[in-house]
């Protein structure tokens, strides 16, 4: 845990945050509901005696009682899909709409990509793209066995995504959650930290810039982009987003959320943001006994 003492001045309680960070992680699920409507997902699990807890904040999430929530009956027919709590939080906060096109940029293995098609009742277009050829096949396999028929998958780096392939030029919403350092991960990847350093978080932020800066040039104006993370690191969050803003047309909105978090940061080290990066979310492990991630809001914005 000691490359987290950076984080000691930034996180409230830290001696509960790093508790937390040592505790073994349950599992959850998210209800599908392409394939069948939150209660009868609740039905089948009670059938099948999975003991299981609705999340306060979304009751499309579960918390289940079983060490295998991809084993269940649920899941197998697609009513389920294995996926931690807090990762099912960017979707919801992108929120799209039925019709819409939609990119998710990083998408393998499929866990929010299909989960964007749920929230649109599988009605418009969700670009589901990954650069690593190798998880195409899950993210496939994952929209196939949710019946996501509203996924087209493609296999390209986002930094330098073309539109020249579909018969639209921009899209109304982006999701990026991008590959990070996985900090917030330690709770069911207890060797996260393993290989850890800050020369790596240097070299992936400057990664996520690239694919955050690309997202909003693809996205029209008044349109949304989601900036997501499973880490802690500033330079991997405020300071991607704050790349953006200095960059590109956009600026950072408020957004109703309701997990527990704290706000994003203003200043870091010797490095400053802009006061909007507050309205972003960090979620800690101890906040709401998940995993950690950070979320921010963008609107596109005139040139």
């Amino acid at each position: 845990m000691e490359p987290f003492e950076r984080y000691r001045p930034i996180i409230d309680d830290f001696e509960a945050f790093l508790a937390a960070c040592e505790r073994p992680l349950g599992n959850a699920a998210r209800i599908n509901t392409i394939k069948g409507s939150v209660e009868r997902t609740l039905e089948a699990l009670d059938e099948e005696g999975v003991a299981y807890e609705q999340a306060d904040w979304d009751p499309r999430v579960v918390r289940l009682e079983t060490d295998s929530p991809g084993s269940t009956w649920t899941s197998f027919h697609g009513l389920t899909h294995g996926q931690e709590e807090v990762s099912a939080v960017p979707p919801v906060v992108l929120d799209p709409q039925p019709g819409e096109r939609v990119w998710d940029s990083c998408a393998a293995p499929g866990g929010k990509a299909t989960q964007l098609a749920a929230l649109m009742d599988d009605r418009g277009t969700v670009v589901a793209n990954d650069n690593n050829l190798g998880r195409i096949s899950a993210l496939r396999f994952n929209a196939e066995r949710l019946g996501a028929t509203s996924l087209a998958v493609t296999n390209a780096d986002a930094r330098t995504y073309s539109l020249k392939r579909f018969p639209f030029d921009e899209f109304d919403r982006a999701l990026v959650d991008a590959p990070c350092s996985c900090e917030g991960t330690i709770r069911k990847n207890p060797d996260a930290l393993d290989n850890w350093n800050e020369g790596h978080i240097r070299s992936v932020s400057g990664i996520q810039k690239g694919i955050l800066r690309r997202a909003v040039q693809a996205t029209r104006e008044g349109g949304t982009v989601v900036y997501s993370t499973c880490t802690f690191a500033p330079e991997e969050n405020e300071a991607v987003v704050q790349h953006a803003l200095d960059n590109e047309a956009c600026r950072v909105v408020d957004f109703d959320l309701g997990l527990e978090h704290s706000p994003g940061l203003s200043e870091w080290d010797d490095e400053t943001f802009d006061d909007s990066l507050e309205r972003a979310a960090r979620i800690y492990p101890h906040q709401n006994d998940t995993g950690g991630f950070f979320v921010a809001k963008l609107e596109v914005t005139a040139e």
